[in-house]
């Protein structure tokens, strides 16, 4: 099953990158990501794609360090291209299983443009990929609360006490992902990456005065205790939206086990989730 509808710029390069690679055994399929796939692309959008082989191809592409690439650089448009992703049936049942919030996120709104007819099943996997129980969303709650927690109280406060340029944006910077997560995930939203923290938090719901707080600690690193008393504002915002479904007296035992026991169960901290 093709999709060619040459109605833009966008739709005609990824038409004719499709020509060029559906003829290869071991290509799948093709998924459609990004602004494009969603319906929201500017007109000098380029095309995300994931491309999407066998596993034996796919294992080979990573032998090869090639598992990424941008093709038809200003071929259909000017500035355009196809930003092209590998990934194969196992890589995909594996995120719908462990897959972090970006490589989630990645998948929202994606459109299956090319599948062969043993590929059938794809267009589910990619459904679960960026769907999560609500269970994992209550984990995710008490993880990011519990960050906030240590970095806004603890590490701000002793940054700001040592005089510690580096720690104090370190601590401020984590602070504020980790409110921001939070909040997403009281609202079953992914985060898409860093670029994107800021105009999400503005469009889920929050307490009145959260983001006010939100962005004190985000424009402001001076080593001095107005920043510290930023951070901690903040954590009392978030404590008294969340804290009933975050236990205070386990935020220690809860940062200790998504951080520094992250490489003891093979999976990566709280902040990468």
């Amino acid at each position: 099953m093709t999709e060619q509808s040459p109605d833009s710029p966008q739709d005609r390069a990824l038409a004719a990158y499709l020509e060029s690679v559906t003829d290869d055994p071991d290509v799948l399929a093709v998924i459609a990501v990004g602004s494009h796939a969603r319906g929201t692309a500017r007109i000098d959008s380029d095309v995300d794609v994931y491309l999407i082989t066998t596993d034996d191809a796919f294992e080979k592409a990573i032998a090869a360090d090639r598992i990424a690439w941008i093709d038809r650089h200003d071929v259909d448009y000017p500035g355009g291209y196809i930003d092209i992703k590998l990934a194969c049936p196992a890589y995909l049942a594996a995120a719908v299983e462990r897959a972090d919030d970006p490589t989630r996120a990645s998948f929202e709104g994606a459109r299956v443009v090319f599948e062969r007819p043993e590929a059938v099943g794809i267009a589910a996997l990619i459904a679960e990929i960026a769907t999560l129980p609500a269970s994992a969303w209550d984990g995710r709650i008490r993880s990011h609360v519990a960050q906030a927690r240590l970095h806004g109280r603890y590490f701000l406060g002793q940054a700001v006490a040592l005089g510690d340029p580096f720690l104090t944006q370190h601590a401020a910077s984590h602070l504020a992902l980790a409110a921001a997560r939070a909040a997403f995930a009281a609202n079953r939203t992914l985060l898409r990456g860093p670029k994107y923290v800021s105009a999400t938090l503005a469009a889920v719901e929050t307490p009145a005065g959260f983001v006010e707080a939100w962005d004190a600690v985000v424009e402001r690193s001076t080593v001095d205790e107005l920043t510290a008393a930023n951070g901690r504002a903040l954590v009392a915002m978030l404590e008294e939206w969340l804290g009933d479904r975050a236990p205070g007296e386990n935020a220690l035992s809860t940062f200790i086990f998504d951080n520094e026991l992250a490489w003891l169960r093979g999976t990566v901290p709280a902040e990468y989730f």
